[in-house]
């Protein structure tokens, strides 16, 4: 039997999953440092040392943890479990994997996220991921955060959807990214992707989802929908929900419709591919590879 299609659920973490900036339910406050205050540094920071904005928090949580062991792997894990969620988070996942099912697919989840990896993942969902692309520190033999592995800003994200697009979720392998694959041979086509954020660094994101196909979805807090109300008129986004991911909620019933249709436009593009391999074998020559000869040539001459 063929494998199922995959259709892949992509979020941003904080303030879209959970209410808060990840940093507020236990970094901060075991540092008896003010939210306000601490985010006011990092942005004097990022001014002072012309600095992108995720640098500048991850160097500001360096200097304000010294002398303790909280930017340690485990220290930031074990920050995680303190991180709370929307109202059904914890039992969304299992409920949209069973919405897929019924209509053929296997839906995987994915984090997008400027917060920090580690803290992602001592989190209570954690293993609810195929994969999380979020910032990342490099530790010394102290176990001590020494510097950034990676920094996850709100261009930088675009880099990952393509990472699901072709199944390349190895952060090291640029090469197999940057290398030409025919669209009917990715992974997770892009119209097979459904990106769930909240707020304006998500929009490089969500208009590239688009674009190719797929679909954007900006989710608010209760009574707080002005954001997320302007980005859908602004076309930034397809659909702006509730941040609620209980049974039946708006979000889950917009989830619902959006597979069943994935679940249609993939029957419809499997027949296309499978037509397409059939030209192949009857020694057509696909446009794709018409346009790398003709770019071969260029290069030779």
């Amino acid at each position: 039997m063929p494998d199922m299609p995959v259709a892949a659920l992509i979020y941003d973490f904080d303030k879209t999953l959970s209410p808060k900036d990840q940093q507020e339910y236990s970094f901060l406050p075991g540092l008896n440092i003010d939210p306000a205050s601490f985010w006011e540094e990092c942005r004097q920071l990022q001014l002072k040392h012309n600095m992108d904005s995720v640098l500048a928090y991850m160097l500001n949580m360096k200097l304000r943890s010294e002398g303790t062991r909280l930017l340690t792997r485990e220290g930031l894990e074990k920050l995680g479990e303190a991180v709370e969620f929307f109202p059904g988070v914890e039992s969304w996942f299992s409920r949209v994997n069973a919405i897929g099912l019924e209509y053929g697919l296997k839906v995987e989840h994915y984090i997008i996220s400027s917060g920090l990896k580690e803290i992602i993942g001592g989190s209570k969902i954690a293993g609810e991921f195929t994969a999380v692309f979020a910032a990342s520190f490099v530790y010394g033999d102290d176990g001590i955060a020494l510097w950034p592995a990676t920094a996850v800003n709100y261009t930088e994200k675009t880099q990952h959807l393509f990472r699901i697009n072709k199944g390349i979720l190895d952060m090291t392998n640029d090469r197999d990214l940057n290398g030409f694959t025919p669209e009917y041979k990715r992974r997770v086509p892009f119209s097979n992707m459904i990106y769930v954020g909240d707020g304006l660094t998500d929009v490089p994101c969500m208009k590239m989802t688009r674009s190719k196909g797929g679909t954007s979805i900006a989710v608010y807090p209760e009574g707080s929908s002005s954001l997320g109300d302007n980005m859908l008129l602004q076309e930034r986004c397809d659909y702006c929900v509730p941040a609620d991911y209980t049974r039946n909620s708006p979000l889950e019933n917009t989830v619902r419709v959006l597979l069943k249709r994935i679940s249609a436009q993939t029957a419809a593009s499997s027949l296309h591919a499978s037509q397409v391999e059939d030209a192949i074998r009857r020694g057509g020559i696909p446009q794709w590879q018409l346009q790398l000869n003709r770019e071969d040539t260029s290069l030779e001459s």
